[in-house]
């Protein structure tokens, strides 16, 4: 799934929306260190009161929340569908049922699976979702009045989320009718539903038809996707992040152009892969960020200004890298928001289309770093004066 099919999603979820319709949410609240269940409650999504309702919605947002690839990860099956008891099994056939209680029967197996590999040290509440969105074919045309809501893509899914419990504090109160000062201890947890440990949704869905060999799993933080729910709970593939691709990308940058780099070659790289990606997305075919092969990295070495670059090389060295000479980057993870320059002086951050302004020169025997601007300089609200020495 492309950032712009979650971001879809991620806005039907809102009271009274007839392109959502949610039937069921089940709740699994489960003990910390055994983690054994300890209630389950499955309940009509449309009965529930208006603020229950509204703290579900806005933990859905929250799984589908982040970006992809850094928070996001649309990962796929590593495991038959067929083989007894595989996740993928588990939530196909349980997406297809219309019995309450087989749908229940399948999700337990889902918290069962988790709590096998994993141990936390408070309870925690595991959240099942049936919903089904519908997303309108093409818009409604103002001369016919055909479109819009006439002809729908339907897509079943179930989204989970998985959220910390904790004890309120004691506090204290005054009692108005008793006229005194006094201890309050709520007993009762709370539930976090702003902030969900982990999530997935089921089917994933591109160009209009649901994909049941992917899964979006949504990771607690950025960058610090959890491998053993990937690996033993979802049965997925090893994923790598934006972070790890920029990491990896930088490095095999390194050993082809060398340790120093200079700052025009820097920018023209930035400036090639922000062209590959523009280039995708005025391409209506094409709906996710565009890969990018040995082939690619070579090109834009090449065209950035690096000497002695060939694609046995690039694959070479991701082989070295990666240990996969056929490793290919997501173009958006490779393009910092800022580019930092580190000094033992200063520490400066600019946009990617700015570092042609820098130069790195010796001056006078000192070595400098030139900036070259157009506007005024401020420092602490003060203009600066320029300086002919």
């Amino acid at each position: 799934m492309n950032k712009n099919d979650i971001a879809m999603i991620r806005r039907q979820f809102k009271p009274e929306n007839e392109l959502m319709e949610i039937r069921d949410i089940f709740n699994v609240y489960v003990q910390k260190e055994t983690g054994e269940i300890f209630h389950h409650e499955n309940s009509p999504f449309p009965l529930l009161d208006t603020e229950s309702q509204d703290l579900f919605f806005t933990n859905c947002k929250k799984v589908l929340s982040g970006q992809v690839n850094a928070k996001l990860f649309t990962l796929k099956f590593q495991r038959d569908e067929q083989e007894e008891n595989s996740t993928q099994k588990i939530l196909y056939e349980a997406l297809q049922t219309e019995d309450r209680e087989a749908w229940q029967a399948y999700m337990l197996q889902i918290v069962e699976k988790i709590f096998e590999h994993h141990v936390y040290e408070f309870d925690t509440v595991v959240s099942f979702i049936y919903g089904e969105y519908r997303k309108p074919m093409k818009k409604r045309s103002e001369d016919s009045g055909e479109g819009g809501n006439d002809q729908t893509f339907a897509h079943p899914f179930i989204l989970c989320s998985l959220n910390q419990t904790t004890q309120p504090e004691t506090s204290l109160i005054f009692d108005y009718i008793a006229k005194q000062f006094k201890a309050f201890n709520e007993v009762d947890p709370i539930i976090n539903l702003t902030k969900p440990l982990t999530g997935f949704m089921f089917p994933t869905f591109q160009n209009n038809v649901s994909d049941v060999n992917h899964i979006l799993y949504s990771a607690g933080k950025a960058n610090q996707p959890d491998e053993i729910f990937i690996e033993d709970v979802l049965e997925c593939g090893d994923t790598v992040t934006a972070a790890e691709e920029k990491d990896g990308f930088e490095l095999i940058v390194s050993k082809l152009a060398g340790d120093q780099v200079d700052a025009n070659v820097l920018s023209n790289m930035y400036e090639e892969i922000e062209s590959i990606i523009e280039e995708s997305a005025e391409d209506e075919a094409e709906t996710n960020a565009p890969q990018l092969d040995y082939h690619d990295v070579e090109h834009i070495l090449t065209s950035s200004g690096v000497e002695d670059v060939d694609p046995e090389k690039v694959k070479d060295t991701l082989k070295t890298v990666f240990d996969d000479e056929q490793h290919s980057f997501k173009a958006d993870s490779l393009v910092p928001k800022k580019v930092k320059i580190n000094t033992e002086i200063a520490k400066l951050s600019i946009n990617p289309e700015h570092l042609k302004n820098v130069k790195y020169i010796t001056y006078e025997g000192r070595r400098c770093l030139l900036l070259e601007i157009e506007d005024d300089v401020e420092i602490e609200g003060f203009q600066l004066g320029s300086s002919s020495n």
